[in-house]
């Protein structure tokens, strides 16, 4: 894993590029690299930090070069032995042991078919000095990100936002649609960014960006076209299908660890990457026992302890105890956006441990929530669907004024039940889309709009993209739809987002055995009712699990992988709620009503609403924006 960078057609190329590289090196510490390319047609540089996974000797460092093609490259085939056979048999003579060399003549051989042929994780730039044209494609599913800008008649492109900032800062602007999003969502989907004038590479998409200033952009692989496929096919072997991507995942040249929650998916990967290396170690996160108690949700590191046991796993595991706000800026700057999710410091904190202790790649289960309907959101969905056969009198006229009367929090404990039903309330009156949406989203429409007036149209545009995307499917099944959406927006704009920039920002590679061409779709062979069966989620997926685990650990509650959210913003963050925010840029420059958020913060210090996670993105929001100003860029 690594991190690339470099520009198309600019006169301060070079510097350019080494600015960006600098801000990349936490990416890739064992090697680095620059590459001028302006001797033949055109003016390019491409740059590169690497991260040593497969073949560690300098001969795979990069940029990589053989004739006409530059290539600087992020990510992991896990096939490239099988491909580097085939073109062997073409008459390939390979020089190194590398899947960077594969990827290089996959590229030279078939064009941007060879994209189609590839199975891991990338994103990467492939520069032709025949015509001067740079390439820019990105892995199926969006595993791992690309930023874009278009500057003059060419383009500068990096892993991370932060490396375009740092060299370009001053030339650009925060984007207020973007903030709307990450309130919205409290992430960015892959169709916007927090600064105004850059993309990011789609899933599943090339960019080739040609001298002459004109841009080609295509598709080679589409989830929803692979979802309807997989919906008309006989459903494979499940079994296989995920003990093949797991052992695939496994190739390395390094030790390889897992993470080990104790919930369902990371135990699967865990067991079966134990069955092909008895030494695997696993990492997994404790909370504090005060914390614990406040946000009222199962105990995660009594499973992992139990799975280890069973297994034969040795398992560290990581007291989260930290200074959350020393932890949070740094946090911050890691993630390149605005992302209000916790979880990314368990999977910092957890690679840092890794690291520490030589380990460069870890697996994580991430992923079959998305695929299998093993979300929440996904049941109480159905049950919202059913909600409104109730009379309408029952349901607002009863229903829903006692469950306004419910407190949250009792006796210093959550009341996670009072929790869940007020959320449930805020959807389970509105049509299909409109429900999935407000079943993961932090505001009512209007209430984002009167938190955030000036940015009123971009959340009108949000509204308007999440209905195309969802209903951008001829799926008939209700569960299956949902799960494509998430897989579209939920999974890569957040989950594979935040774990790509916490494990770089510790020099460390996750990868993702759910997260694949083939599991998605064995996974949309399935029917909503394998996936969703009675009160059983990931029905199908447990079935298969039976195999592998302990039915104490397949079928114990739910719970998800983040961070005692609510004991923190109740206890350790209280005055930088206060100091920050409340007296923060965003408010004093209008962006956010101080009015609203002044009211958020005091409902949820007396208990009334639960408004821990719309706290904690206005915080992480606020502390993003510092730090970018910081970088030169224009405000809101």
């Amino acid at each position: 894993m690594c991190g690339i960078a470099g520009c198309l057609n600019q006169p301060d190329g070079a510097d350019v590029v080494r600015t960006m590289l600098r801000r990349l090196r936490h990416r890739g510490p064992d090697a680095a690299g620059v590459a001028d390319l302006t001797a033949g047609v055109g003016s390019a540089h491409v740059a590169h930090a690497r991260l040593s996974i497969i073949d560690l000797t300098a001969a795979a460092d990069q940029p990589f070069r053989r004739g006409r093609w530059t290539l600087v490259y992020n990510g992991e085939l896990y096939n490239y032995r099988e491909l580097r056979d085939l073109l062997s048999r073409e008459g390939v003579t390979f020089r190194t042991t590398s899947d960077t060399e594969v990827v290089l003549e996959a590229w030279a051989r078939w064009g941007s078919e060879a994209l189609r042929r590839f199975r891991g994780m990338f994103a990467f730039a492939m520069h032709d000095g025949d015509t001067g044209s740079v390439t820019l494609a990105r892995d199926a599913l969006g595993i791992k990100p690309l930023y874009v800008l278009r500057r003059g008649d060419g383009v500068v492109f990096a892993s991370e936002l932060q490396a375009i900032l740092g060299a370009l800062g001053r030339e650009l602007r925060v984007d207020p649609t973007g903030l709307a999003a990450s309130a919205l969502y409290y992430w960015i989907p892959d169709s916007r960014c927090a600064i105004a004038g850059v993309h990011k590479v789609r899933p599943g998409t090339f960019e080739e960006y040609r001298a002459d200033g004109s841009v080609l952009v295509d598709t080679h692989w589409s989830a929803r076209d692979a979802a309807s496929a997989a919906a008309s096919a006989a459903a494979p072997d499940l079994r296989r299908v995920i003990r093949h991507s797991v052992e695939a995942h496994l190739v390395a040249d390094v030790p390889v660890a897992t993470f080990l929650s104790g919930g369902l998916d990371s135990s699967i990967v865990t067991a079966l990457a134990h069955r092909r290396n008895p030494n695997l170690e696993a990492y997994t996160i404790a909370f504090r026992d005060v914390d614990q108690r406040l946000e009222a949700m199962p105990d995660d590191a009594h499973y992992a302890r139990k799975l280890a046991g069973t297994l034969g796993v040795r398992l560290h595991e990581i007291e989260l105890d930290p200074d959350v706000s020393d932890l949070l800026p740094r946090m911050m700057t890691a993630l390149d956006e605005p992302i209000g999710d916790p979880a990314a410091i368990n999977t910092l904190l957890m690679c840092e441990a890794a690291r520490d202790a030589g380990v460069k790649v870890l697996l994580s289960g991430m992923g079959a929530d998305e695929l299998f309907g093993g979300y929440r959101k996904h049941m109480a969905c159905l049950i919202a669907a059913r909600y409104h056969r109730l009379p309408a009198g029952v349901r607002r006229g009863m229903i829903q004024p006692a469950v306004d009367r419910l407190p949250v929090v009792a006796a210093g404990r959550g009341l996670r039940y009072a929790r869940w039903a007020k959320r449930f309330l805020s959807f389970a009156e509105l049509d299909e889309e409109a429900a999935f949406r407000r079943s993961y989203t932090l505001y009512e429409p209007q209430a984002l709009t009167a938190l955030m007036p000036s940015a009123a149209e971009g959340v009108a545009d949000l509204l308007t993209e999440h209905e195309a995307t969802y209903w951008d499917t001829d799926i008939a099944d209700h569960v299956n739809r949902m799960c494509l959406a998430d897989t579209r927006l939920f999974m890569t704009g957040l989950n594979l987002a935040y774990t790509d920039r916490a494990s770089m920002a510790a020099s460390t590679e996750v990868r993702v055995p759910f997260v694949d061409v083939e599991v998605f779709a064995a996974a949309f062979a399935l029917s909503g009712h394998d996936k969703i069966r009675g009160r059983t989620q990931k029905h199908a997926l447990k079935q298969a699990a039976e195999a592998w685990l302990p039915r104490e650990i397949i079928y114990r509650p739910k719970a998800s992988f983040g961070a005692p959210l609510r004991a923190w913003v109740t206890n350790d963050l209280r005055d930088p709620i206060n100091d920050l925010l409340v007296c923060g840029d965003l408010v004093a420059t209008g962006f956010l009503d101080k009015a609203a958020v002044t009211g958020m913060v005091e409902d949820h210090q007396l208990g009334r609403h639960d408004n821990s996670k719309q706290l904690w993105q206005l915080l992480t929001l606020e502390m993003w924006y510092r730090a970018t100003l910081d970088l030169g860029v224009g405000g809101v």
